[in-house]
This record gives structure tokens, C-alpha cells and sequence, in this order.
């Protein structure tokens, strides 16, 4: 635990310091400020002494210089517990310094301004990088706040024990000061460069067996300072790296529907999705689907699983892993049973913002996940016959499942069931056959949804045979006349989204 006696504030954004500062002063902490910081601070009724009291020297060079002085870095970097620091800086007139608070100058936004060179190296900060990486270097002995997100909890901590700050904090904090620098260095590097240097620090959540393979080794890592979900493993042997990849599909793909849904997945390629208004219904219609692919597949599931829905995914053969926000007792107790099977509880409240990164023999591609919904208002109809609203809701149904197919992407559907997926082929006629060859049902009077657009009309004349009535794709296809005339010759709806959704 850490006394706090004396704060150094000096801040850009002044936001929040005022309540931060008051809570330090009915602390009893002295405070040391700078220029505008101080004088706000003593607007608002918390006595704070200037920087240039405590060093004897003006702030210089139009401000580039206020806090690099010994006095302040000595108060700063001196380890209270090393006698001979103590008896030096106490004969040099140096008091310690035990809370730093700063944050920096914007310069990753002033970028977005396009200002001219000079007027961007003015907000390059010199003296806030300096003092909290001083500051937290020396972490055992100074409070390094380096976010306006930390003062609410730094100070209610301070407050709830009297003054000090705990050992876990101190070292937390001073991580977080590593990572800030270390980015915002990017920026002014990626300013000179005239290039956007990708920087992306990550660290280890945990080791995995191996990788796709035994003879590949393999961890799981987060990047520092990106949302990643939360999830926590209730039973079952280690999660593997091919469990990440399809837990990863089936979280996205179920986090698509309002309702209870369900999706299987087996080795990154989507079995069966359902949707309905029972959590037990929705899987058992997402079984369906694939019977014999889903065996020893992913099960994701964006509602609380249930005592009915754990009996339904019991019965229903070998599932490697289910991940779901949440499971009641009876189906914990159903599934504890069964030994080899893994149970995982993730935050599908949650909100992904870390891109994607493939790596290539050629680089790493780094692209934003496919985010993209789907509008019905912005649906385009093309022929003249119109789809029926049972037919557009389904077309929405399965151009969602269609997103998290792999390319060519090809889902047949019908009252409100998916009755047929066919992906992963080179071209779009071959997972068309595949789609309208595996449907579980008659296909008379159901619907098709493409992840991409058709570049010859033959999968529409495959799928007339088939007796589907209305079709939902993006469009953009140079033969676009074509296949719109083919789709009025045989009386089938069909409808562009004007948003392509490959998956590879």
C-alpha cells in the first residue's frame, strides 16, 4: 500500500480533474500543478501551487519546458525505500512526489485535422510522456493516472482507504501508462513516416494444446487496448485452437437474430442454424439441418440455456463444445454427464472492435470485421414478380445464415427454417447444386440467399427446377439484365441487397 501525500497534476483535457483534485484535497494531499491546470484548479476553490514555486524557474520556450527539472523528476523517480535516495533528494531540497497525473497532448487527433507540419509538432508532448513513464517506472512509489477513465475508480479508492492506494492498482496502472506511450508514439512515428505503421501489442490469454494441427503450437492473445469477449470454460477438456475459429462463427452468426437462435458449425463451415421463438425449437430446427456434418461440431446458442434446449442438444449425437451467456442448473447437471464435452459461458453483450489479421506468405491483410446488417428497407426488387412478406422474411432469415458460409455461399429456406446449406465451392452453380441436392424438405415455394452475385444465370434455371420462387442476392454481376430476364421468364422474385457478404 501506497501513501498518497503529494499530487503532481497536469492535464490537457481538463476533464473530470476538478472532482479528482477535490477528493485529493479533502485527503489532506498537496497539490502541484501547471499553467491553465493550476489556475483552474484554484478557480474552483482546491489550493494548488505551481510547477515553477516548487523548481524556482519560469515556464520556458513558449511553454516546451514546465516539469523537466530534477526537482520534479528527483520527487518523481526517488524510491522511498532506498535510504541513501531519500537522504539525497532531503539534501538537495527535493520532496517526493507520490501521484502523477497527466494526460497528453492530442496529437492522434490533431492528425485528423491536417494541419501543416509545425503546427503538428507543437503537439507532440515531451514533458507528460516523460513524467508517467517516470512514474511508472518507479510504480512502487507514485500513482500513475493516465486516463480520464481511471479518476473515478483511483479516487473512490483513495477515499475508501483513507489515502492509500494498493500494490495491484499501483502495478495496473503503471502497465496501462506503457501502452498508452507506446501507441501514441505510433502516431507521431506514422506522422513522419507518412506511412500507417500498424502496431498492434497483444497479450497472452492462454497456451493451447497446439494448433490446427499436433506438431503446430498455438496460444490465444489479446490486443492491448482492444475489446475482446469474456468468457469463462465451465467443464470439459482445454479448449483447442480450432474451438476458437468455430466458437468465434458461432458467437458472430447467433448474435445476428432478435429471437432465440442456434447454429452449428464443424470445422469452420456452417451446419445449421435455426431461429424461433423457443430456445429448444431453434436448435432442434438448426440440427436439422446437417444431422451428420454436426456431429463433433460447435453449438452456439444467444439465449440462457435451459433444462428443454440441454435435452434437445443431448440427444442429438456428439457436439464438441457449446458456448452459450449462460446455463440454468438442469442443463449443467445434463451436461456434466457427458465428460469430454466443453461448456463455455461468453458475454454476447459484448462489442467486437479488434480487426481481423490473416497472415500470408506475402504480409498480414488486416481488415474490419463484417459488421454490415442487413435492411430490409433498402431492399431492391428487380423483377416483376414481387416477393410475398413470408417470402421476404425468409430471404432475411437466410441472408444472414448466408454471411457466415464460406464462398461461394449458397442457403435455401422456407417457413422460417433453413432447409439446405452449400458453400466453399470455386464456383457459384457448383454450391448452388450442393445447397438444392442436400435440402431436408421439399423445395417447392422456398427461397434462396447468395453471399455474392451470380455471374450466369444457370443457378437460377437449376434452381426453377428445384421449384424455388424467390431468390435474394446483391447484385453487381455485368450479366445483372441476364439473370433478372431468366428470373421473369419462370416467374421467380428476386431481390438485391447491394451489400456482398464472401467469406473465405
Amino acid at each position: 500500500m501506497l501513501k498518497v501525500r503529494r499530487a503532481l497534476i497536469s492535464v490537457w483535457d481538463k476533464t473530470g480533474i476538478v472532482d479528482l483534485a477535490k477528493k485529493l484535497a479533502s485527503l489532506g494531499v498537496e497539490i502541484v500543478s501547471t499553467g491553465k491546470t493550476a489556475s483552474l484548479l484554484r478557480g474552483e476553490g482546491v489550493n494548488a501551487k505551481d510547477v515553477s514555486q516548487i523548481t524556482m524557474f519560469p515556464e520556458i520556450l513558449s511553454g516546451r519546458v514546465k516539469t523537466l527539472h530534477p526537482k520534479i523528476f528527483g520527487g518523481i523517480l526517488a524510491n522511498k525505500k532506498h535510504p541513501l535516495h531519500i537522504e539525497e533528494i532531503k539534501n538537495l531540497g527535493i520532496e517526493p512526489i507520490d501521484m502523477v497525473v497527466v494526460n497528453l497532448y492530442p496529437f492522434p487527433e490533431k492528425v485528423k485535422d491536417n494541419l501543416a507540419c509545425d503546427e503538428m509538432i507543437e503537439y507532440i508532448d515531451i514533458g507528460g510522456p516523460s513524467m508517467l513513464r517516470a512514474a511508472a517506472k518507479n510504480f512502487k512509489n507514485v500513482v500513475c493516472v493516465s486516463s480520464i477513465a481511471q479518476y473515478r475508480a483511483v479516487g473512490d479508492e483513495l477515499i475508501k482507504n483513507k489515502g492509500f492506494i494498493g500494490d495491484d492498482t499501483l502495478k495496473n496502472l503503471a502497465q496501462e501508462v506503457f501502452s498508452l506511450t507506446r501507441e501514441y508514439d505510433g502516431h507521431v512515428y506514422n506522422f513522419f513516416s507518412g506511412n500507417d505503421a500498424l502496431d498492434m501489442p497483444m497479450e497472452k490469454i492462454s497456451s493451447l494444446r497446439y494448433g490446427e494441427n499436433p506438431h503446430q503450437k498455438a496460444a490465444l492473445y489479446k490486443r492491448l487496448g482492444a475489446l475482446a469477449v469474456t468468457f469463462k470454460q465451465l467443464q470439459g477438456k482445454e479448449l483447442s485452437y480450432n474451438n476458437f475459429l468455430d466458437m468465434d462463427t458461432v458467437y458472430a452468426c447467433a448474435r445476428e437474430f432478435d429471437e432465440p437462435a442456434a447454429v452449428i458449425v464443424k470445422h469452420a463451415s456452417l451446419c445449421g442454424v435455426g431461429a424461433a421463438k423457443k430456445l429448444s425449437r431453434a436448435y432442434r430446427n438448426a440440427y436439422l439441418v446437417d444431422t451428420v456434418s454436426s456431429f463433433g461440431g460447435i453449438i452456439g446458442l444467444n439465449r440462457k440455456v435451459d433444462k428443454e434446449t440441454a435435452r434437445e442438444i443431448a440427444k442429438s449425437e456428439f457436439k464438441e463444445c457449446i458456448l452459450a451467456p449462460g446455463f440454468s442448473k438442469e442443463a449443467l447437471k445434463m451436461f456434466g454427464e457427458k465428460k469430454n464435452l466443453r461448456v463455455v459461458e461468453a458475454d454476447f453483450s459484448a462489442k467486437v472492435n479488434h480487426a481481423e489479421v490473416k497472415a500470408t506468405a506475402f504480409g498480414y491483410l488486416v481488415q474490419e470485421r463484417d459488421t454490415v446488417l442487413l435492411n430490409k428497407n433498402n431492399l431492391k426488387i428487380v423483377t416483376r414478380k414481387k416477393p410475398t412478406s413470408e417470402q421476404i422474411k425468409d430471404m432475411i432469415f437466410a441472408f444472414k445464415v448466408v454471411k457466415f458460409v464460406k464462398s461461394n455461399a449458397i442457403v435455401t429456406a422456407k417457413k422460417g427454417m433453413i432447409l439446405s446449406i452449400g458453400g466453399g465451392q470455386p464456383s457459384r452453380v457448383g454450391s448452388m447444386d450442393i445447397a438444392l441436392r442436400k435440402a431436408i424438405k421439399s423445395l417447392k415455394g422456398a427461397v434462396v440467399a447468395s453471399d455474392g452475385f451470380f455471374p450466369q444465370p444457370d443457378s437460377i434455371m437449376l434452381a426453377r427446377k428445384h421449384g424455388i420462387k424467390a431468390i435474394i442476392q446483391p447484385g453487381g454481376s455485368i450479366k445483372d439484365d441476364e439473370v433478372i430476364r431468366t428470373c421473369d421468364k419462370y416467374g421467380i422474385a428476386m431481390v438485391f441487397t447491394l451489400s456482398r457478404h464472401f467469406r473465405h
